[in-house]
């Protein structure tokens, strides 16, 4: 998920979730990519009949990828927004005995354990004072040693880097110049973004070890590590 929602607890409606499938391949630079790589790590530790947590699968995506990637794999998806989690039932298709999905926040996804988890494009929108207790529940239902691949925004947010950004996050994202202003004030306050030190500080007291950072695409940056 990349748009931001009202709040933590609004689910997007129908409409945004219907539209989705569309905004990520823009927005996202080498989103493909990021879904390959994220394939890979899981791969290296996940066996052929490994089990994956997805937190924020809304919109079914990655899933989809996952799916297509790893034939023996099983997946319990977890999403606040029920319209976008009927849209994740719609794209992973013929994968859709092998996934679970459940309605909610992490606390709803059962408790494992599981051989890997992913959390894709969803942790900006989870507020800051959340965020560690998050990645402390996904930590607790992995397997020891099992990967964690997490990625989302994250820029410094001393100023004037944090507007400079934000403004480069927009001006990728196509956004109507028309509405640029209001896309960057959206981004600035309705949004939880973290510096990418703080990010991987949060992974560290979450119980992650031998974090490491793959990917980094403008505002964007991506890192795996193991619990």
């Amino acid at each position: 998920m990349t748009d931001a929602p009202d709040n933590h607890t609004t689910a997007f409606d129908a409409a945004h979730a219907r539209a989705y499938a569309e905004g990520p391949p823009r927005q996202v630079p080498g989103f493909a990519g990021l879904h390959r790589m994220t394939s890979l790590l899981l791969a290296e530790r996940v066996s052929s009949q490994g089990q994956v947590l997805v937190l924020g699968a809304g919109g079914g995506l990655e899933l989809k990828a996952l799916a297509d990637d790893h034939p023996g794999w099983t997946f319990t998806g977890v999403d606040p927004s029920a319209d976008m989690l009927r849209v994740a039932e719609q794209i992973v298709g013929p994968h859709a005995a092998r996934i679970r999905l459940h309605e909610g926040y992490i606390d709803a996804a059962p408790a494992g354990p599981f051989d890997g988890a992913i959390c894709l494009l969803t942790l900006h929108f989870v507020p800051r004072d959340q965020r560690l207790e998050t990645l402390r529940q996904i930590h607790r239902r992995l397997a020891p040693g099992a990967p964690f691949v997490v990625a989302h925004i994250s820029f410094p947010q001393t100023e004037p880097e944090r507007s400079m950004w934000i403004a480069r996050h927009v001006a990728f994202s196509g956004a109507d110049p028309a509405h640029a202003e209001s896309a960057r004030q959206a981004i600035a306050t309705r949004l939880s973004i973290l510096s990418p030190e703080d990010d991987e500080a949060l992974l560290r007291q979450a119980g992650f070890s031998n974090i490491s950072l793959f990917y980094a695409g403008l505002s964007f940056r991506g890192w795996v590590g193991y619990a």
